[in-house]
């Protein structure tokens, strides 16, 4: 009988494919580089975390800018004057006396808005829908029209 021992001979050729099927093997494993995800915008922000942490402070900021002082500016739950009803409501006194109220209808910066302004400690005396043909909500969009509706009004800047 023969004496049958099994050999372990190693193929170089073999090895080498081993090694490369492993590191292709290990390629494949890795993960794959994504895509760096985008902050969301500030208009989708949840509603009172825009306007008390956007929409207030850069309000404030341009009308000020503009010469006009801000007495007081906030975001306020509650009967909307005149037309009555709940809705939130962007509160805001400017010199003079000069108040106005940004009133959203729901709690979403794209829903249906009016703006009321009053003189001099009296009633609103203006009620306007405010925004009604924009298809998109943005910052500085809401920000730009109530500077055009104030200084329509001649309450800021040099009128």
């Amino acid at each position: 009988m023969e004496n049958t021992k099994p050999t372990n001979k190693i193929n170089s050729k073999n090895d080498d494919i081993t090694s490369e099927s492993d590191s292709v093997s290990k390629a494949d494993t890795s993960p794959i580089p994504k895509k760096p995800i985008k902050p969301p915008k500030l208009e989708d922000k949840p509603f009172k975390e825009f306007i008390n942490n956007h929409f207030i402070p850069e309000l404030k900021i341009s009308i000020q800018k503009k010469g006009t002082a801000v007495s007081d500016i906030r975001l306020i739950e509650g009967e909307r004057p005149v037309v009555g009803g709940n809705c939130w409501m962007l509160f805001c006194e400017i010199s003079e006396q000069r108040r106005f109220w940004l009133c959203f209808n729901k709690e979403l910066i794209t829903s249906d808005k009016t703006i009321l302004l009053a003189e001099s400690n009296s009633k609103p005396s203006i009620v306007e829908s405010f925004l009604i043909d924009e298809k998109k909500t943005t910052l500085p969009l809401l920000i730009s029209r109530v500077l055009q509706r104030l200084n329509g009004q001649k309450w800021i800047g040099a009128n």
